[in-house]
């Protein structure tokens, strides 16, 4: 318990909803914290733990200015973002304990407050070529993560496992993490537990333009760098200042280089600091404007050569919603301006499983042909859709186990033996096969053995499903909503006597610690006595103690004492 609570208690009393939601926001307030009244919760706020946990999150000019403040200057510009963090009094003062934990950290270094130079043409075209390619690769992990989502470390990076297969199909690894956590940012993939999926906006942005791609990118981007880093009209500092926007955060430099590294693969910042034109409109705060941008751009084709090899060439970036229609109907087998796509007997059949047909398969691919289809592609497509579906997998209605049929015995023989479906328990019963293990689960351990596998209804009509679903796209973390019960617990234990409550604890303080408390006690004719008693008790309204002068107990009725101090050991 200590004096410089009362003030700040007073403080948040008097304070509105939206500067209690902001403060506890800011402050990282746990909404099941277990605070009864506003004085618990000034007691907290001044906390040693709680101020070394606030100091660090503070920009390099609220650093400044609260260090300003701590020397009996004035705080400046920033005072009232500091009195609404409560680490000022609405006096511009810090408290006690404030000043305290300021001690050791020094004043951050000048800003120069000033914007990057503009990027001359060649650097601005290196870097409208590493936006592209950073969409293109970012669109490769989005696919990859859709089919297979990515394994994930206690820190959030992709595992090394995960990397080295990555690595295989040609994506660079050394940015793959900086990269997902772009995708987060704008809210293409999801972290779910220690997995990391797409979201339902992916299949939207995957289907959208290059440059209406990179503009999803770097407006998520913008928006979610942190305070210290984000301008006045809701834009970006000097890049050059990024480094010391939270000085007292121990872990900021690896974190401004990390955004750093971020903006330079969007393009929005180029080689030696400079700026490319396209990133003006996104650092004052404005839409971002992919004009400029697009005309560096390679234009995008929507045709491709297939070939009697069952290899398709596009001559150039193929336009997204062709590319990826395609690799579900073919596996990209190079990346670069002129891609390469293979058609295999499994990639055919994924397709089918998608919910393609060998009429919509052809169709497609006759419309975005420049040579036709060739004989072997089409030969391909056929015997591929003879087999589909030759083995059925359903719920038996009457048992609820899974069964699976098939119009060619050899294929039930097949998979009764076959060693990689052990774990399924399948159950030979008349001439098919049941199991106890969920329809879908059974479906998915068949197609990965190779198996031509369909799902079917209760109707007996084929089902479509994927592996794995999109998770839905989540919002914006609004924790302060889930703060409001709290503030209406705290509102509805304020007395209209705030005097006699805060006395009420400093008492009980007291008895808890059996410390010596200086009391004035107003006497019956108007006046007033000092005792310096050793606090023993409280209850039925009554302070008892020893009286250190006259060495006597006395019981003291609360409403009498008018103040009460600790007295120093």
């Amino acid at each position: 318990m200590t004096a410089h609570a009362r003030p700040l208690a007073d403080w948040l009393a008097a304070a509105s909803d939206a500067e209690l939601l902001h403060l506890f926001t800011e402050r990282r307030v746990r909404a099941d914290v277990g605070w009864h009244d506003f004085f618990d919760a000034a007691e907290a706020l001044l906390d040693p733990a709680s101020l070394a946990k606030v100091l660090p999150a503070l920009t390099g000019p609220e650093a400044s200015a609260l260090l300003r403040a701590a020397a009996g200057e004035d705080a400046g510009a920033e005072r009232p973002a500091l009195t609404a963090l409560a680490l000022l009094r609405p006096d511009g003062t810090p408290p006690a304990p404030v000043i305290a934990a300021l001690n050791g950290r020094t004043a951050p270094p000048e800003t120069t407050s000033t914007s990057a130079p503009t990027a001359p043409d060649d650097l601005a075209a290196h870097a409208a070529e590493r936006a592209f390619t950073t969409v293109s690769i970012l669109a490769d992990l989005l696919l990859v993560a859709r089919d297979s989502p990515f394994a994930l470390l206690a820190g959030g990076s992709v595992s090394a496992g995960e990397k080295r297969q990555l690595s295989e199909t040609g994506l660079p690894i050394d940015v793959i993490d900086a990269l997902l956590a772009i995708a987060v940012d704008a809210r293409l993939a999801v972290i779910d537990g220690r997995r990391l999926r797409t979201s339902t906006s992916a299949e939207d942005w995957l289907r959208s333009s290059a440059p209406e791609r990179w503009s999803v990118l770097a407006t998520a981007f913008r928006d979610a760098l942190p305070r210290g880093v984000r301008s006045a009209d809701g834009g970006w500092i000097a890049p050059a200042d990024w480094p010391h926007a939270h000085p007292w955060d121990p872990t900021w430099p690896e974190r401004s280089r990390m955004l750093l590294q971020a903006a330079t693969l969007l393009g929005v910042i180029a080689e030696g600091g400079t700026e490319p034109v396209w990133s003006v409109p996104l650092r004052n705060g404005r839409a971002a404007d992919a004009t400029e941008l697009a005309r560096l751009l390679p234009a995008e084709v929507d045709k491709i050569f297939l070939q009697n090899d069952l290899t398709a060439i596009a001559p150039g970036p193929l336009a997204p919603p062709l590319d990826v229609r395609l690799r579900t109907i073919a596996t990209r087998e190079s990346a670069a301006q002129a891609s390469s796509y293979r058609f295999t007997t499994e990639s055919i059949a994924r397709a089918f499983g998608s919910g393609e047909s060998a009429q919509s398969i052809l169709d497609f691919l006759a419309e975005i042909s420049l040579t036709g289809i060739p004989q072997p592609l089409s030969y391909l497509v056929a015997q591929t859709a003879q087999r589909h579906g030759l083995v059925r997998v359903s719920t038996d209605d009457e048992t609820g186990r899974t069964r699976i049929e098939s119009t060619d015995p050899h294929l039930i023989e097949a998979m009764a033996i076959d060693q990689s479906l052990r774990p399924l328990a399948l159950t030979k019963h008349v001439d098919s096969l049941t199991t106890r293990v969920g329809r879908d689960t059974v479906y998915w351990a068949l197609t990965d053995a190779r198996y031509p596998a369909t799902l079917v209804g209760a109707d007996g009509a084929a089902l479509v499903r994927e592996r794995h679903p999109a998770a839905p796209t989540e919002a914006p973390a609004t924790s302060s909503s889930d703060l409001l019960p709290l503030i209406l617990r705290l509102r509805s234990q304020q007395g209209p006597d705030a005097d006699a409550a805060w006395l009420d604890r400093e008492l009980e303080a007291a008895v808890r610690a059996r410390a010596v408390l200086r009391v004035t006690v107003g006497m019956p004719d108007g006046s007033t006595r000092e005792l310096l008693l050793e606090a023993t008790g409280l209850g039925g309204g009554r302070l008892r103690g020893r009286d250190r002068a006259a060495d006597v107990e006395r019981t003291l009725p609360v409403s009498s004492i008018r103040a009460a101090s600790v007295v120093a050991s």
